[in-house]
């Protein structure tokens, strides 16, 4: 069985947001895979995804500022300054970070730790929504 679909993330403020509910909300699914492999490819250069974990919020403020101190935005070296100077350093973090994940599914759930959810990671100050393809493919 193979399942895709497209899933538009709500608008979010720069940082690292848990999505993992928001992203399974919209596969109900889910639920009839026995085991198989779920893929999230992020259709933007801005953004990232990663997974890391889910309890503790100051876990996303920390990724957050060690990668503005790892990639900061006045850096008088950058030469694509045109879409503002958030923009580059986006490109980069994606970069960095990747844009798609694979996730295993036994019995229906996503195969993970105890403490691991999906993060986007909204580099741009103001980047709006964000679009994920999902693809489930397994029996």
């Amino acid at each position: 069985m193979v399942i895709q679909k497209q899933i538009r993330l709500q608008a979010r403020l720069r940082g690292f947001h848990l999505v993992t509910d928001e992203i399974l909300r919209q596969i109900p699914e889910l639920s009839d895979i026995r085991v198989g492999l779920m893929h999230v490819f992020l259709k933007h250069t801005s953004a990232s995804l990663t997974i890391n974990e889910n309890a503790d919020p100051t876990v996303r403020d920390d990724f957050e500022q060690f990668l503005n101190t790892l990639v900061p935005e006045e850096d008088a070296s950058y030469t694509h300054v045109d879409e503002g100077r958030d923009d580059l350093p986006a490109h980069l973090k994606n970069s960095l970070l990747g844009h798609s994940l694979t996730i295993p599914i036994t019995s229906g759930v996503l195969n993970m730790g105890t403490w691991q959810g999906i993060y986007l990671g909204e580099h741009r100050n103001e980047g709006g929504t964000r679009i994920v393809i999902v693809t489930i493919q397994g029996e």
